[in-house]
């Protein structure tokens, strides 16, 4: 993402500290789990749905489309918190609509 440095270096952090993390508590029954979303449509991205021409260039580069609603976001969450990710540990999960693979650079 050119022009991203600071933003890209924390978020590779992050991913970093969750690998690590989890490998290290885990033996102890702590389970660690990166959410890493994409554009949600919350206020951090007011700017970008006021302008549909953002909006338009956001959207094509998201494979499927269009930005997340915040619901989709928890209810990932609320997946890994419950039952069903009993046995996830040490990643990241993307929940972006595959926006981190094109990599627009926005």
């Amino acid at each position: 993402m050119p022009g991203n440095t600071a933003y890209c270096l924390s978020k590779g952090g992050a991913r970093m500290l969750t690998r690590t993390a989890g490998q290290e508590l885990g033996p102890k029954g702590i389970r660690i789990v990166n959410v890493g979303p994409g554009a949600v449509a919350t206020p951090i991205n007011t700017s970008t749905m006021a302008d549909p021409e953002k909006m338009k260039v956001l959207d094509t580069a998201i494979p499927l489309g269009r930005m997340a609603e915040p619901s989709e976001i928890a209810s990932v969450v609320a997946f890994l918190a419950g039952d069903g990710g009993a046995y996830i540990n040490g990643t990241t999960v993307f929940v972006d609509g595959g926006l981190m693979h094109s990599s627009p650079g926005l």
